[in-house]
């Protein structure tokens, strides 16, 4: 098959043989959750329990509040025992959070209705449908999904992200080669909503086993399509999704229903085919927790709210004294200074570097060698954005389109001078945003 790809990026060490043949586990359920009640872009949902008040799994404990925001789920079964601000893994601050005790009985609500004939459903109806279940993107920017599934401009194309790029993640692919069935439909389902003639699903080509199974259940479907991509990162960016499938070009600070393409993750297809043929809501996922620092990776399906702490106990431990902890993935991950951290729905990793990986290099001056700029894959120039962000000067970065960089950190992995660019970038964003 032909392989499609973008122009710039970088080629990285893919260092996914520690999971990549581990299918995915269950974890026994924590003692204890942590559930965030800002687990998605918008404005948080409302507590609608309270102290010593008993839950089910499944149960609505965060009502959504306003049109871009999600309702949030209890993951366990037990009594909550607080509703107050802890430390969240994204935001490095504290937000308001329900900390539920397990019963240890992990017993379920009545689980909502169940639509195997989704084809006969409303747009309208779906989208309420995936929102009461609380989805917000799997593939870490956590948008609520039943808003981008009601685009206000014409969507003929809808592409599924199974390209995975970040290295040492492997729980997409674990997933795709699991439930390919459930993905596809998944995939339909938001076919059907946005009205999309048409659907894609690209994979990189360093998953051959996902691809045949992904190209089994594709094949019975007369207008979805299997894509292969290059491997290079940032492979699954959804500019550079669209760009390399379609040859379609995002205009800067558009978005892809601008060009007529939605992109959502292959998990997120998973979450809204559970959520509208079986009734489930969201209250897992599938993370991958690996590096050396682990004495067992795993791929896992963990209950949203559970501790950092608690899925590194699940895979066997530290293996030795760790010297980061990042969740996500080495390129746009968070490291974390708390590991009673919960994993929230945007969390697709935890990894663990030791020492020596996670060790400072001596950052120096730039030296105009335009590497930054020949790996951005939004065509930037990442130096420039960051000498101006390093002297404070915002409007001047912002006039180099500092609001389309996609903090992917290509630039910053190439650079040879070790200059923390994306971190400048960040800082920058933050400040405009004062």
């Amino acid at each position: 098959m032909e392989k499609f790809t973008f122009k710039a990026g970088v080629h990285l060490p893919a260092c996914k043989k520690l999971t990549i043949g581990e299918e995915i586990k269950e974890t026994s359920i924590p003692q204890q959750v942590v559930i965030p009640l800002s687990q998605h872009i918008g404005c948080p949902a409302q507590s609608i329990v309270s102290k010593g008040e008993k839950v089910k799994v499944g149960q609505k404990i965060g009502e959504a509040q306003g049109n871009v925001s999600v309702p949030v789920h209890s993951s366990i079964s037990g009594e909550v025992v607080d509703i107050c601000p802890q430390l969240h893994p994204v935001s490095g601050k504290k937000a308001l959070s329900v900390i539920i005790k397990s019963d240890g009985r992990d017993e379920w609500i009545e689980k909502g209705k169940r639509h195997e004939d989704y084809f006969r459903l409303s747009s309208k109806e779906i989208c309420n449908i995936i929102k009461e279940a609380g989805i917000a993107g799997l593939g870490g920017a956590a948008f609520p999904t039943h808003i981008k599934l009601s685009p206000p401009k014409e969507v003929d194309t809808v592409i599924l992200n199974g390209v995975e790029c970040e290295p040492y993640l492997s729980g997409d692919e674990q997933l795709m080669i699991k439930h390919p069935l459930e993905i596809i439909e998944g995939l339909k389902i938001i076919m059907q909503t946005v009205k999309a003639s048409w659907g894609i699903v690209g994979i990189e080509d360093n998953k051959p086993r996902a691809i045949d199974l992904m190209k089994k259940e594709i094949a019975k479907q007369p207008n979805i399509s299997l894509k292969i991509l290059k491997e290079k990162y940032p492979q699954g960016g959804e500019k550079q999704l669209i760009k390399a499938l379609l040859n379609r070009e995002v205009p800067s600070g558009g978005l892809p229903m601008d060009v007529g393409v939605l992109v959502d993750n292959v998990g997120t297809s998973f979450a809204i085919r559970e959520a509208v043929i079986r009734g489930f809501p969201l209250v897992s996922r599938v993370v991958t927790v690996t590096g050396w620092g682990v004495f067992s990776p795993k791929n896992l399906r963990v209950r949203i709210g559970s501790s950092i702490s608690f899925l590194i106990e699940e895979c066997g431990g530290f293996s030795f004294v760790p010297g980061k902890v990042i969740m996500g993935g080495p390129m746009m991950g968070i490291t974390q200074y708390n590991l009673e951290v919960p994993v929230v729905k945007g969390t697709s990793g935890i990894l663990v570097f030791g020492q020596q990986e996670a060790e400072k290099e001596n950052i120096r001056d730039c030296i105009r060698c335009s590497k930054c700029i020949d790996a951005c894959p939004m065509g930037l120039l990442p130096c420039m954005i960051a000498l101006y962000a390093q002297n404070q000067d915002w409007e001047k970065a912002k006039e180099y389109n500092l609001l389309d960089c996609m903090e992917c950190g290509a630039c910053t992995y190439v650079c040879p001078a070790k200059r923390p660019i994306v971190q400048y970038v960040k800082w920058a964003k933050d400040k405009l945003k004062c």
